[in-house]
């Protein structure tokens, strides 16, 4: 059940974020689908992110994680997948974050001429490649803006100003689909930064030395001189008539697409100071990728505190994370960070957590931050890192658990004999909170009673989840895991309460339950 104040700006809730939606497995090789978009949002995740890159033939959108080994999807059935199971789990919006890699691949696409070329082919071939270019630019721009258009219908929400002042609030947005990008000419400054360096492209004069020189000294008449001087010309004259038509054209591509972006992404800076500044009279989003955002928060922590009061903040894990391992998403909820993106396509500890995190307020996908985080006041600005006073005590009882034997062969844990059951038990938080502890071992049984208590100091409860683990002991090898649950420590109630654990992957396990005890002091 929903109980939380739902109708607050977007920026004052922690948001279930998922990265590289798409993909069914690795982040180097593995296949691009829609079904993990379709599990995603069953399970309640509300931002879905799509890496969109032009066909080999430049003539259809697809979907994948670029320059790697995985294989596409159509961005169509992406699209219709989204649209028929957005609110299937949630009634609140879905954002749709898309690293848009189509406007400067199309805007910027110009041949790398082939160094054999006289200077009337190298003109010629610049000339008309460009023109080529600028008319795929437009009909690929007109395309993509359409396909969301004509897909999501009046489930898209378009924003009346370009500039928001506040974001609206989740409830404003019920059953909404929102898109957020850079806008097409933040894409095009990108690119053009990225390769600015880079000899040939569009706009950079060739000089006759260069010619010579990648032409192995090749010897050009005067009559080809003469031919070249006059074709350009004639171009000239051709390009000064159809360059207001061009630009009409490209800008009306340009507005059609932006205004199908409700929530523009800044694009950064490089200065942690000028990314991070809060302008009072608009709210954006901001992308970090994670070392990026570790380094941050030890410099410019209190800035993100501030800057994530009234603006989005998303980060996401490094390409290093080739098996789509997952970060602690507590460095981010710690500071503030309403998009924690992780690798649904993984599993471990560091999903479980992110997992606990949003079941709860019902599972609806968006999480109240704390009053703590929202403080702007300079001498009461929240720091994960202080000391600070206990707030309250848990006692957790772990009195025994039962469903194994159901749910798992009699030699799954052990051949000869009945499993031996231990619990882990412990906090995720702020720093000061964060601790483990275990229960004994019991040896030799399906139906495992500890009757084990735990008590933990906790300064931030706001912010504190709830580990269970049960493992079975292993001498010899690797000890087998048993279950698991993660729970916010904010939503348990007292007394005695039967707990369902969960498999590896998160999803609960038909049968196994432990009987625990919550408790306040």
């Amino acid at each position: 059940m929903v109980y939380q104040d739902i109708g607050l700006p977007l920026s004052r809730y922690f948001i279930y974020t998922g990265h590289n939606s798409y993909l069914t497995g690795n982040q180097l090789s593995s296949g691009c689908s829609e079904v993990p978009i379709v599990k995603a949002l069953h399970d309640g995740v509300r931002v879905i992110e799509l890496d969109l890159w032009p066909n080999a033939n430049k003539d259809a959108v697809e979907v994948l994680h670029g320059r790697t080994l995985t294989s596409p999807v159509g961005l169509m059935k992406c699209l219709e997948a989204i649209r028929e199971h957005a609110f299937v789990a949630s009634p609140y919006p879905v954002i749709l974050t898309l690293e848009d890699h189509l406007t400067p691949d199309l805007q910027s696409k110009v041949a790398k001429v082939n160094t054999h070329l006289d200077h009337l082919t190298i003109f010629f071939s610049f000339f008309f490649l460009h023109l080529l270019t600028m008319v795929a630019a437009s009909i690929d721009g007109f395309s993509l803006a359409q396909m969301i258009k004509e897909t999501f219908g009046d489930m898209l929400y378009v924003s009346e100003t370009e500039n928001m002042a506040e974001f609206p609030s989740p409830d404003d947005l019920k059953g909404k689909i929102i898109v957020s990008t850079k806008p097409p000419k933040e894409y095009l400054q990108t690119k053009n930064d990225n390769e600015a360096d880079e000899a040939g492209v569009w706009g950079e004069e060739i000089t006759d030395d260069k010619v010579a020189k990648t032409t192995e000294e090749k010897v050009i008449t005067d009559d080809k001189y003469a031919a070249a001087e006059e074709a350009s010309a004639v171009a000239v004259d051709e390009e000064m008539q159809e360059a207001e038509t061009d630009k009409k054209t490209q800008h009306g591509v340009d507005n059609e697409y932006r205004r199908l972006i409700a929530i523009p992404l800044t694009r950064r800076k490089h200065d942690m100071d000028q990314d991070l500044k809060v302008d009072p009279d608009m709210v954006t989003r901001l992308s970090l990728g994670e070392k990026a955002y570790e380094k941050a928060i030890v410099t410019h922590g209190a800035h993100i505190i501030r800057f994530t009061q009234r603006n989005l903040l998303r980060i996401f894990p490094r390409s290093t994370r080739i098996t789509s391992s997952n970060y602690n998403p507590l460095m981010g909820w710690r500071y503030g960070v309403q998009m924690v993106a992780a690798n649904m396509q993984g599993h471990g500890r560091k999903l479980w957590l992110t997992q606990g995190m949003f079941r709860a307020n019902g599972g609806c996908g968006y999480v109240k931050k704390p009053d703590i985080l929202m403080n702007n006041d300079p001498d009461k600005l929240f720091d994960p890192t202080s000391k600070l006073p206990i707030k309250t005590r848990l006692k957790v009882t772990v009195y025994m658990g039962d469903g194994w034997r159901f749910d798992f062969r009699k030699t799954h844990f052990d051949k000869c004999s009945p499993p031996d059951f231990y619990a882990r038990v412990g906090i995720a938080g702020v720093e000061a909170d964060t601790r483990m502890e275990q229960t004994k071992v019991k040896m030799d049984t399906w139906i495992p009673a500890w009757d084990h208590e735990f008590e933990f100091p906790l300064s931030v409860p706001e912010l504190a989840l709830l580990r269970v683990e049960v493992h079975e002991s292993d001498n010899h090898q690797k000890d087998d895991f048993g279950g698991q649950t993660c729970l916010p420590v904010w939503e348990l109630r007292r007394g005695i309460r039967s707990v369902r654990l969960c498999d590896h992957r998160g999803e609960p396990l038909r049968s196994v339950k432990l009987l625990m005890r919550f408790d306040f002091t």
